[in-house]
């Protein structure tokens, strides 16, 4: 109302939060600046001509950079609020211009509201092919989700936000939000593409202003760069934003520590218990204040975004993977031949071949070994992949060192699953990995 009193321009519009008829949610978007106007135009599903006649919000989003918040007299913490009242049906944002609040808004609301109607509500990405070959991708910021399902050979349903529903898989957006820092026109052509078409909207990247050039590799104003654009900025993305059941269900995870496989098949009752646990790294661009990758735990890889219990989500995707047959992998982006500081990323080339293995059906007569500290099984040799890193304590100098680091990490997943073990069933708590207690004694003694 403040900001109406000054006269300041606002800009309006009508939005649908999922790509799904039965399911989807409209929203008015109420912005301060142009640029969040068309950002959040690229990122949510726009409504055909004729929906925009009689459209009735159900929810009204108030993004206004320049409000800030007093903590003493509003209750919060900062100046910087997100705010969501459900009773109102009204979201404010205040006191930040970071573009993915909006979205992130419309999403926090879609996780609370889906569940009661049994639809699954998922950070992640989600390809399929000609013959309904659908995959899901969970994982955190820098995991991989945009880069892995961004294939030339895949129709992309979307990159970050979908649903499960009766109907099957549906992208909650319509566009992607991908990082840009360090972005290689090599490693990601679809993606770099998108930074020289009209209307992809650039965040925190460094721009010459005398030649206009780029500098995907300049970090001076932050290393959480973004650019916007609409799907089908994407040459093989999804029209509809819709896709049927899935087959396959991968969850990345970042492994600071290096001790993960780069794939590894899951049972059901593994799958809940890495999907409740979030494994995953901070890494260094996507989160404020994180300099270097380090270890963290966020529930459904999406904690801050998830408003009910962990928990019901769980149960709710271990009903729908028993329900429709679903293959579950664990995929490490991270470390290999070392922990961070020591080892290396995983070679994307290598974890595409395995996506595309696991995808296409060729790891179902895969030959397996058990993890012995993890309990899941893990392919011993797949065409195009070095098998050596296939076997993580193969790559360290060290194997002591490498069952110590891993001992610990299992040691940490047991602790913080310590807070779900009243909410699940007894064989999804047996889903936990071994501590190898003589590694860590042997280390302590030394």
């Amino acid at each position: 109302q403040e900001t109406a009193r000054k006269g300041k321009e606002l800009f309006v519009q009508d939005l649908f939060g999922g790509a799904d008829l039965d399911h989807r949610l409209p929203v008015t978007i109420v912005n301060e600046l142009a640029w969040h106007n068309l950002f959040i135009r690229h990122l949510l599903r726009r409504p055909e001509h004729h929906e925009l006649e009689g459209f009735a919000a159900e929810f009204t989003i108030v993004n206004l950079p320049s409000f800030k918040a007093d903590p003493e007299r509003h209750g919060c913490r900062s100046e910087t609020i997100i705010a969501v009242d459900f009773a109102r049906r009204m979201v404010l944002i205040g006191g930040t211009s970071y573009a993915g609040e909006t979205k992130k808004s419309v999403f926090t609301i879609l996780n609370y509201l889906l569940p009661a109607k049994g639809v699954m509500p998922m950070h992640c990405s989600v390809n399929t092919t000609d013959n309904d070959n659908a995959a899901i991708f969970f994982g955190l910021s820098g995991t991989g989700k945009t880069t892995l399902s961004a294939d030339a050979s895949r129709t992309l349903v979307g990159d970050d936000e979908h649903g499960w529903s009766e109907n099957g898989l549906f992208n909650f957006e319509g566009g992607c939000y991908a990082k840009m820092i360090r972005l290689s026109a090599e490693a990601e052509p679809e993606i770099h593409a998108t930074t020289k078409m009209w209307g992809t909207v650039l965040e925190n990247v460094v721009m010459d202003p005398v030649t206009r050039k780029l500098d995907l590799d300049d970090a001076t104003l932050a290393e959480n760069s973004r650019g916007a654009y609409p799907i089908h900025a994407i040459p093989n993305a999804s029209a509809t934003g819709r896709c049927g059941q899935p087959r396959n269900l991968v969850m990345l995870t970042c492994d600071a520590y290096g001790v993960m496989p780069p794939i590894a098949k899951l049972t059901p009752a593994q799958a809940m218990y890495h999907f409740l646990s979030g494994y995953t790294a901070k890494v260094a661009g996507t989160e404020k204040g994180v300099k270097e990758p380090t270890a963290t735990f966020s529930a459904c890889f999406g904690g801050p975004f998830m408003p009910r219990h962990p928990a019901e989500y769980g149960a709710l995707l271990r009903e729908l993977i028993a329900e429709h047959g679903v293959d579950c992998w664990l995929v490490n982006t991270g470390w290999t031949s070392g922990a961070y500081g020591v080892g290396h990323r995983m070679p994307i080339k290598a974890t595409r071949a395995l996506l595309n293995a696991a995808l296409d059906g060729s790891l179902k007569n895969a030959t397996y070994r058990q993890d012995q500290n993890f309990g899941f099984m893990v392919p011993t040799e797949v065409a195009g992949v070095d098998s050596t890193i296939l076997d993580p304590r193969s790559t360290w100098e060290d194997g002591d060192a490498y069952d110590a680091q891993a001992a610990r990490l299992a040691a940490m997943f047991i602790e913080n699953f310590g807070k779900y073990e009243d909410h699940v069933a007894p064989y999804v708590i047996a889903a936990a990995p071994r501590v190898n207690e003589a590694a860590l004694a042997r280390v302590a003694a030394e």
